[in-house]
């Protein structure tokens, strides 16, 4: 008696899709409308398809992403790998599709420049997982853009130019630019296995994290900088909610050495990214 292979699970869905990733996204916009728009925007219907769409876009990113990245990910990470276990390949690429589409199509539901920048997302995403993550820097770059447009683009729908929304823009860039590289670093093994040319590959682990030394400190004086110019918040919010944080993550980035270090301070990050959003009611 033969039985028939499901096509999903919901919990490896939300794996799949990174449940928890997907929340902070919707976090980050609400929280930029509420705390730096009109806090009555947050029944505003555009404010729920914009999160829809973002969403819908970044979940079929990470399909695609793991899609093509399953021979890798077997090396790297065997537990997390999904698609072709609990999901299988073809109904990977059907939900990423439907998902890609929906995205783009919410978009233009709101107006033809958030159309037109989900069209944009939803192809660089594709372009990412089939090349661009296998390049040195561009693929880091590409998604610290996404990342940081994410939380920009409540500029675009309302049609303003929020300071505070460029700063917490800022932020999610280049948090997510150093958690890739870190990422690149993590996964250097399977990277290297299959010709992948990461900035550890090509400068090794020391080199490469001078780059995200600088990185670091370029952050903390452009956000110093606009600061000062345009918004002038107290020091003391800096002080608690980005340079502690950012301290000890560059003193765990010193002291990191194995693949366990580069995994705990790639969840940091992340952790560091929340604080940051959590801090939006505090501006």
């Amino acid at each position: 008696m033969s039985t028939e292979t499901r096509p999903f699970t919901l919990s490896a869905l939300l794996q799949l899709t990174r449940f928890w990733n997907l929340t902070i996204i919707v976090l980050a916009q609400y929280f930029a409308v509420i705390f730096f728009i009109d806090r009555s925007d947050i029944y505003d219907v555009r404010l729920f398809l914009l999160s829809a769409s973002t969403v819908m876009i970044a979940a079929a990113g990470y399909i695609i992403n793991d899609y093509y990245d399953i021979k890798i990910d077997l090396i790297n990470k065997p537990e997390r790998v999904v698609i072709g276990k609990s999901v299988t390949r073809r109904f990977a690429i059907l939900f990423h599709t439907i998902l890609s589409a929906s995205g783009v199509g919410f978009g233009f539901l709101l107006s033809w420049k958030v159309g037109v920048i989900n069209f944009f997302c939803a192809t660089l995403l594709w372009w990412y997982s089939n090349s661009l993550k296998r390049q040195p820097f561009v693929g880091n770059f590409s998604v610290a853009f996404l990342t940081g447009l994410s939380i920009y683009i409540v500029n675009i729908l309302y049609e303003m130019h929020n300071v505070e929304v460029i700063i917490y823009s800022l932020f999610a860039f280049f948090m997510t630019l150093i958690r890739e590289l870190i990422k690149d670093m993590e996964d250097l093994k399977g990277d290297n296995s299959f010709g992948c040319k990461t900035l550890p590959i090509l400068w090794g682990i020391r080199k490469s994290k001078y780059w995200v030394y600088g990185e670091l400190a370029v952050f903390a004086i452009l956000v110093l900088m606009i600061n000062d110019r345009y918004v002038v918040l107290p020091l003391v919010y800096f002080v608690i909610f980005l340079f502690i944080p950012l301290i000890l993550l560059l003193i765990r980035l010193i002291r990191a050495d194995t693949v366990k270090d580069f995994h705990n301070l790639s969840q940091f990050c992340k952790m560091i990214m929340l604080l940051g959003i959590l801090s939006m009611p505090f501006v």
